[in-house]
């Protein structure tokens, strides 16, 4: 009797274990408003902020070049009904997107221009540090499931270094995160030394598009329309792909792992393809580079999954999958924005148990060490 009255426990225990959960590479979370960094201000930044604002490597000083499709980009159901902007709500986070979707770890990507995009570089280090501080304090110590990621402005080498040197100590960042928008392409020497400490400390340097460097984010100028400015990301990482396989950042880092983050993978073929076309032709002209440049992508890079790609026939994105390679996929929400991706709808392809185990959890559970 007892059997009987058992069994749907137990069986239910055994679905629950079995079921796949989701480690999220890409969840953000947003201030609830910008004196929620007060307390990791010091206070001559508090006044500046207060008094002189923003100063942004865009033409348009203090506000992102081209308004959004949406508010602050969120789906419209983001909104938490305590008030605040999408993301800034664990509670409401923890119910919308966490608990029914399985979340079981999700990699914080904290994004806002003025975070790294400021033109004083000096104030752009301390919004950084308050925000490495920030993610502790407010998200990482009271949800476990959540990990954060340690900002740094590369264009300010000395105060980066610093910054990874200080949250290092702390012990509780899992990668480093840099902007692909820089002032100048992501492989050039005066990045380097980044690269080598976050080799040094075995941390993956996550490259989530974003940012301005004072340059136009397309390399015709500057779009008229937000599609236009939304559509550059793909540009922006498959550029700085090429700089940091052409100026051989994994030859001179060989244990540096590199995640480029909500960029997609639709365009890596096509890029990987004319570089080493290229290379066929002047490989003299870059003698550090001892194997073609694909071999190297395919070893020392990884992409997340969103702004997954969806063609009109299914097999193509399979063969999209087979090219960039399973192993080298990580699953990506991009929660709260507009074009958030449900891991329960994501892939419009037949995937194996084991490439899905793969994808939504195997692949970053390896990488970042969960």
């Amino acid at each position: 009797m007892s059997d009987v009255i058992d069994r749907p426990i137990l069986e239910k225990e055994a679905s629950a274990k079995s079921r796949l959960r989701i480690i999220d590479c890409d969840v953000h979370p947003s201030l609830h408003a910008r004196s929620d960094l007060n307390p990791f201000l010091a206070r001559r930044w508090q006044e500046h902020l207060k008094t002189y604002g923003d100063h942004l490597r865009t033409p348009y000083i203090g506000t992102t070049p081209y308004p959004r499709s949406s508010p602050l980009i969120a789906r419209r159901d983001a909104w938490p009904p305590t008030g605040g902007p999408p993301g800034s709500d664990l509670d409401f986070m923890r119910k919308q997107h966490l608990d029914p979707l399985d979340v079981e770890f999700g990699i914080l990507q904290v994004l806002d221009l003025f975070i790294f995009s400021q033109q004083n570089l000096e104030f752009g280090a301390a919004i950084q540090r308050a925000v490495n501080d920030w993610q502790l304090a407010h998200w990482t110590s009271r949800e476990p499931r959540l990990k954060a990621s340690i900002l740094v402005g590369q264009d300010d080498t000395e105060a980066a270094i610093a910054e990874i040197e200080r949250c290092a100590k702390v012990g509780q960042y899992i990668q480093i995160n840099v902007s692909p928008r820089a002032n100048e392409p992501l492989g050039r020497r005066r990045y380097w030394p980044i690269y080598a400490r976050a080799q040094e400390l075995d941390l993956p340097l996550g490259i989530h598009v974003g940012g301005y460097g004072g340059h136009a984010p397309t390399g015709g100028g500057w779009p008229s329309f937000y599609v236009e400015e939304h559509q550059s990301n793909a540009h922006s990482v498959s550029a700085q792909l090429t700089s940091l396989v052409l100026e051989g950042i994994p030859e001179r880092f060989p244990r540096l792992k590199i995640v480029f983050i909500e960029g997609g993978f639709g365009w890596i073929p096509s890029t990987t393809w004319r570089m080493d076309r290229h290379f066929e032709h002047f490989r003299d002209e870059v003698p550090h580079l001892k194997r073609r440049p694909s071999e190297y992508v395919k070893e020392h890079f990884w992409f997340t999954t969103q702004p997954i790609d969806e063609p009109d026939e299914a097999k193509h994105l399979r063969s999209l999958i087979d090219w960039v390679g399973v192993d080298r996929l990580l699953f990506s929400s991009d929660y709260p924005h507009w074009d958030f991706d449900d891991p329960r709808f994501a892939f419009k392809t037949p995937l194996s148990e084991t490439e899905r185990a793969k994808i939504f959890n195997g692949n970053a559970r390896a990488l970042y060490k969960l």
